[in-house]
């Protein structure tokens, strides 16, 4: 079975200066994007949904801009082809909006589940930040 790059995007009424700590950090990350996040002695991140543990390691940063984080492989395919998510801001010259760009690439190939996913991960966030 094949994997799927979900894209998606949701304006944010917030700076990217205010946004980056929360997508960028194990505190942060852990208000809005998952049950819990821990970060141990090597920068690997622990991600916890549902009593399931996921384990990624940042793979890069663009300060104020993106976070990109590549899940640990759990099978022989995902060493080659391993599952990520990218979080990104965008600012729309012309009215300075804020927009938060998502790239979830894993094994999930239901738009429409993916898209109500992140809408209820992005509302959390919208909802810690006032934005």
């Amino acid at each position: 079975m094949g994997k799927n790059k979900f894209i998606t995007e949701f304006e944010i009424n917030a700076s990217q200066k205010i946004l980056f700590p929360y997508m960028s950090t194990a505190s942060g990350l852990a208000q809005w994007f998952a049950d819990d996040v821990n970060i141990n002695e090597d920068k690997v991140f622990s991600f916890l949904w549902d009593g399931d543990q996921h384990r990624a390691k940042k793979v890069a940063q663009k300060a104020n801009i993106s976070v990109k984080f590549e899940f640990l492989p759990e099978t022989e395919e995902d060493e080659d082809d391993p599952n990520y998510i990218e979080l990104k801001l965008n600012v729309n010259e012309l009215t300075q909006s804020v927009f938060i760009q998502i790239t979830d690439y894993s094994d999930l190939d239901d738009d429409e589940e993916q898209e109500d996913l992140w809408e209820n991960i992005v509302y959390n966030l919208k909802q810690i930040i006032g934005g």
